[in-house]
């Protein structure tokens, strides 16, 4: 047990140093290295999205968890990926004259009544869809920090505020939390500088990787960029890190989503700053324990 409270309190040394300075190289005689982030929660390990993908991820001692929410008919936010329930629920099964089973067209209480475990494994059965309130509480149980997504964002119009709202209803807006342990990030550039007009000591990041020369338009709303490790270039790591955010910082990059060693060792000597991950052992493993 003693040996587990070290490595986890080394582990926080490092992510936080991670997400102060940016890596631009990954050598074994530094600490200087990417946050690892697991990406939907432990989303290799658990069904993805869920609190035993949060609880997963926070045995392995990852210190960063990513969601994606949504809104359902009747207005409450939760934490799916997709925008239909097909993939990850049984709602096919459980309303099966309801197609497209799309998130939007479902209360609270409906999706409440699915299974979300199944589809992954038999040890799963039963789990649930989360509501993001019960997602924040699991992640704040656990002292980990959030990398939530505005999914769809154009689905559910006035959904930023919503999830600001929540968030502030939390606990989550509060000088802690917001120094060190939330990033807002989306594939819409127009959600994030919705959030940043209506809560601009949010850190917040863009999903997917504008042309260099364009990097300097999003400086003012976005701290990070966030591109798929495919889209990556020590340049372009350079060519965000040499920009100035919106919290007078330099902008940041987190590359997803790496699930092998040899990938994550490629990016992270590229400098990102974190690294998003279904495998965060995997990725700590190769980063950290070499």
């Amino acid at each position: 047990m003693h040996a587990r409270v070290i490595a986890a309190t080394a582990a926080a040394v490092l992510g936080c140093t991670a997400l102060l300075s940016p890596a631009h190289e990954v050598r074994a005689d530094t600490a200087v290295r990417p946050s690892v982030i697991a990406h939907r929660g432990a989303s290799a390990y658990a069904p993805e999205n869920t609190l035993a993908a949060v609880d997963r991820a926070a045995a392995m001692g990852v210190l960063w968890v990513e969601n994606d929410v949504q809104r359902t008919k009747d207005g409450e936010l939760v934490v799916i990926h997709d925008d239909t329930l097909r993939r990850t629920t049984d709602a096919e099964r459980v309303f099966p004259g309801r197609a497209p089973w799309n998130v939007k067209d479902f209360t609270a209480a409906e999706i409440a009544r699915l299974d979300a475990g199944s589809w992954f494994g038999a040890a799963y059965k039963g789990t649930r869809v989360p509501t993001l309130k019960a997602y924040l509480d699991r992640v704040e149980q656990h002292h980990q920090s959030l990398l939530l997504e505005v999914k769809n964002p154009e689905l559910y119009p006035g959904v930023e505020q919503q999830i600001l709202e929540t968030l502030d209803d939390e606990g989550w807006l509060d000088r802690r939390h917001l120094t060190d342990r939330l990033i807002v990030q989306s594939f819409s550039a127009a959600a994030l500088r919705t959030v940043h007009r209506l809560r601009p000591g949010v850190r917040t990041g863009l999903l997917g990787a504008p042309a260099a020369a364009d990097l300097s338009g999003y400086a003012g709303y976005a701290d990070l960029i966030n591109p798929s490790h495919t889209a990556l270039s020590p340049a372009y790591v350079d060519a965000v890190h040499a920009l100035t955010g919106p919290h007078g910082a330099p902008m940041r990059v987190f590359a997803w989503t790496v699930d092998d060693a040899a990938t994550a060792r490629t990016v992270a000597g590229y400098g990102v700053d974190g690294v998003i991950t279904d495998k965060a052992d995997v990725v700590r493993r190769a980063l950290y324990w070499y």
